[in-house]
């Protein structure tokens, strides 16, 4: 079910009895990254200059953890010819979700902390002992790429090597102090690439969470898996297969997980119990294409029980309560030019924060400060 080129933005729907209050954080595709209140409206705005921001997150200390990719900065000087990456590194670049950068910036967009890794993709967690997970594109070694099944190539066309994931945890000072390897949890038999993925990764990670435990949720997109790592063990102890392109797992408590199930015609939002594998709570369309988006998404479980919900593909964000009511409603009116030269509204997560964030704390918050930008966009 597609969506009218004219409909509403901005709030369109909001029931302030019910609804769950705070500030929303989310990021335009290469631009810039918003806080709005639940009027809708912008608050405050971190611009970059030298990344194009992917995905970000405010953190205890007061900061906003912005993953991203360098900008484009022209040619090299004519002394320093361009070279062509290696073949592993130009296999990374055309995947979803490359960013080879995290950005740690303040209120006012000052870099205080930066990681570099040129492998690193989708997601971040910031860890409570100050370091930070990623993951981390691997090639397979020759022999475990010949046993995954499952994918698809074209006629006689040469690929290479598949890749997976590593979980990759650095300190505040970049260096690497642990490394799981999510290619050594999954059976390359039991967990095939999907039918419709092209054979360039068998994982996928998109999604990383860790709970209280100290236990890691991922999300593996290429084969429609989910998992629970033991952050002690570094053990698989829980595996779901119920899911079709998913993204976003986080954790609801220590024994339960939350996950935007996309799907390939009807996404879903599913509470999932990891003792049981029993599905203890979901939301859907109805009817069930109403509520669709093919790629990217997100889903969180707030404070009020109810749940933050990322449309991606249509840049709409709900909130829908645990009796399925929709309280609130949000459209993106920012629209910007994706990589393929089309018009997008597109988000690709968000997450709503307290009035009493850390990072909100002693800030202005006057949607007057950000008039013009809120009018232009219609959103005052």
């Amino acid at each position: 079910m597609g969506w009218s080129i004219v409909r509403p933005t901005g709030l369109t729907h909001h029931i302030e009895s019910r609804s769950t209050k705070g500030y929303t954080l989310f990021t335009e595709f290469g631009n810039d990254a918003f806080l709005i209140d639940m009027a809708g409206r912008i608050v405050h705005k971190w611009s970059f200059d030298t990344i194009d921001p992917g995905y970000g997150r405010l953190l205890d200390n007061g900061n906003l953890l912005m993953s991203g990719s360098e900008k484009d900065l022209g040619p090299p000087p004519e002394d320093e010819p361009t070279k062509p990456p290696p073949p592993f590194e130009r296999h990374v670049m055309r995947l979803g979700g490359y960013k080879n950068v995290l950005h740690e910036v303040d209120w006012d967009g000052n870099v205080v902390w930066e990681y570099r890794n040129r492998f690193q993709h989708h997601d971040f967690i910031r860890l409570p002992n100050g370091n930070t997970m990623v993951p981390e594109w691997v090639e397979l070694s020759d022999e475990l790429h010949r046993k995954v099944k499952g994918g698809y190539k074209v006629h006689r066309e040469r690929l290479p090597r598949l890749l997976s994931d590593d979980l990759v945890e650095v300190d505040p000072d970049g260096q690497e102090v642990r490394r799981i390897n999510v290619w050594k949890l999954l059976d390359p038999v039991k967990d095939p690439i999907v039918a419709i993925k092209r054979r360039w990764e068998w994982t996928h990670v998109n999604a990383i969470d860790i709970n209280e435990a100290g236990d890691i949720a991922f999300s593996a997109r290429s084969c429609d898996r989910i998992g629970v790592i033991d952050g002690a063990t570094g053990a698989l102890t829980f595996k779901f297969t119920e899911t079709q392109g998913q993204h976003h797992v986080t954790w609801v408590d220590d024994r339960k997980i939350l996950v935007f199930d996309n799907g390939y015609a009807n996404s879903r939002v599913l509470e999932i119990d990891v003792d049981t594998s029993e599905i203890t709570w979901k939301y859907q369309g109805n009817p069930g294409p109403q509520f669709y988006s093919g790629h990217i998404s997100g889903v969180e479980r707030l404070w009020s029980g109810s749940v933050l919900v990322c449309e991606g593909t249509s840049g709409r964000l709900f909130e829908v309560t645990r009796d399925h009511e929709i309280v609130w409603e949000w459209i993106n009116p920012i629209t910007t030019t994706n990589e393929s030269g089309r018009a997008s509204n597109s988000i690709y997560r968000a997450h709503r924060y307290r009035h009493d964030h850390p990072a909100l704390a002693g800030h202005d918050l006057d949607p007057m400060n950000h008039a013009a930008e809120n009018r232009l966009l219609g959103l005052m």
